[in-house]
């Protein structure tokens, strides 16, 4: 037995050598393959850039007709990505005064000057968030060594806000062109010389959209058992097409359907969500239906570095769907409104006016909206859309009132009620809340008012609901309870007496 012991305690030490032995010698190989085939790139940054979408501004590059040597794609692809990371690390040290990364994207001589930049704003409490909305590049310059680039970047659109003592001084979206000189330095395209050869306020170009023979009488939709996830795993193209024959047959022209913004894939929209939207789109077309796509559903953050992953998304869906038969307007958000108490009104609408004029450089065909939450807020950006929508869940004795002002206020646009609506839900949670009559006689008084005030139309919503996400209404089963019964349909499939109100008798 002290023999066997003996025998394995020595197997387990020869085990335990070899596998010593071997660790070394895969750590001498990768070293060696290291110091033979360069670092990646990667793994050399000391800052939080990586290749990930998180600074994507539209950029064009003019065809290539530079002087010296030619300029092949992969060598482009590398300057264009260090260049944009250059205005990144930019943006970033200028918002928190901070240095890191600089080094990496401009040489020694251009990164005293944004250092002593950042130093001068840090003394006096100066801040800015900013970033660049667009690009178009001209190559001039490649040196036949490979080592120097020179490119003008022409109309580069610019938006700024600059704080002081944490208070906003100065909002300012501009238009400029720059030279800039590269470097290639331990494999990066670091920028040595950034000179600003002219700017000029921004103007977007506004093209009116003709909206006087448009005519939207329509409804809200998510199919009765998938709300606020109408893509996702349970998407069936037989329940919306039998829906869309219902919302057709009902009287109806138009439907209004949410993308939103995390689901379908930020910046990096999901193949698949845009296939179930383009089956949506296809079977309303096939119903002779029109739609209302509300784009940026659930997003609410605006901050500024994020807005070209926003012109992405954004871009992303508009161009793809922008010759689709069944799209009849752009929806930029639902009820952006309510978050002006926590983000800010001012960061709110010059997001808002940023994602507008990305929409209207995409498409400049169909109209663009804003879903307003009330009559209060619609005159915000009217300049910058074309159709002025608001939701009212307000008392409809106010209705007419509220129609008249916003008419005196906006005269030239047409006005679109884009939600309105009332829950069917008495109970528990609500003992002296409204009945389906009830129900019923309110959508026969609102089409009165909007037949008299001539409005586009929209309600709230074709089903009564039984799952409703916490992000929607939160937790409170009061709350969640009333969500439920807004439908002109139960879930049995029972219609309620509204439905014979839903367009205008």
């Amino acid at each position: 037995m002290v023999g066997l012991n003996k025998n394995i305690l020595r197997s387990i030490i020869i085990l335990s050598y070899i596998m010593i032995i071997a660790l070394i010698l895969s750590g001498i190989s990768a070293l060696f393959s290291y110091l033979n085939t360069g670092a990646d790139r990667s793994s050399m940054l000391h800052t939080e850039i990586q290749k990930v979408a998180q600074y994507t501004p539209k950029l064009t590059w003019t065809p290539l007709q530079n002087e010296g040597r030619h300029m092949d794609s992969q060598n482009l692809i590398a300057l264009q990505n260090d260049y944009l990371d250059a205005w990144y690390v930019k943006h970033i040290a200028y918002k928190t005064n901070k240095t890191a990364g600089i080094k990496d994207y401009y040489t020694d001589s251009a990164r005293t000057h944004l250092c002593d930049f950042i130093a001068l704003n840090k003394d006096q409490n100066i801040t800015i968030e900013a970033t660049t909305l667009s690009h178009n590049p001209t190559l001039d310059f490649f040196s036949e060594d490979g080592q120097l680039a020179v490119i003008t970047d022409r109309d580069v659109v610019e938006y700024k806000r600059i704080f002081k003592d944490n208070e906003p001084i100065l909002e300012t979206t501009e238009t400029a062109t720059y030279k800039i000189v590269f470097l290639l330095e331990d494999g990066f395209w670091r920028i040595r010389h950034l000179i600003k050869e002219s700017q000029m306020p921004f103007k977007a170009k506004i093209s009116k959209i003709e909206t006087n023979n448009l005519s939207i009488k329509g409804i809200n939709y998510y199919p009765k058992d998938t709300p606020w996830n109408m893509f996702g795993d349970k998407f069936s193209k037989d329940i919306i097409t039998n829906d869309f024959k219902i919302i057709k047959q009902a009287g109806l022209n138009t439907v209004r359907i949410f993308v939103q913004y995390e689901d379908f894939g930020k910046a990096e929209v999901k193949p698949k969500k845009l296939e179930k939207l383009k089956q949506t789109l296809d079977i309303a077309e096939a119903q002779r239906l029109k739609v209302v796509l509300t784009l940026f559903d659930f997003y609410g953050d605006y901050s500024v570095m994020d807005w070209t992953l926003n012109q992405r998304h954004a871009s992303t869906i508009v161009d793809t769907f922008k010759n689709h038969n069944a799209i009849v307007a752009w929806d930029i958000k639902n009820e952006p409104n309510l978050d002006f108490e926590s983000r800010g009104k001012s960061n709110v609408v010059a997001w808002l006016d940023a994602m507008i004029h990305l929409v209207r450089s995409t498409d400049s065909i169909h109209p663009v909206t804003i879903g307003w939450s009330n009559t209060a807020s619609a005159s915000i950006l009217k300049d910058k859309v074309d159709l002025v929508s608001f939701h009212y869940y307000e008392d409809i004795n106010e209705l007419d009132t509220a129609i008249k002002t916003l008419k005196k206020n906006i005269p030239n646009k047409k006005l679109v009620l884009q939600e309105y609506g009332i829950s069917s839900y008495s109970g528990l949670w609500k003992p002296f809340g409204s009945s389906e009559e009830d129900q019923a006689n309110y959508h026969k008084k609102i089409q009165d008012i909007i037949a008299d005030n001539n409005l586009e139309f929209m309600s709230w919503t074709l089903y009564d609901f039984t799952e409703i996400p916490k992000e929607v209404v939160g937790r409170l089963p009061w709350r969640k309870n009333i969500q439920e019964h807004f439908g002109f349909i139960k879930q049995n499939g029972e219609r309620k007496p509204a439905f014979r109100y839903m367009a205008k008798p």
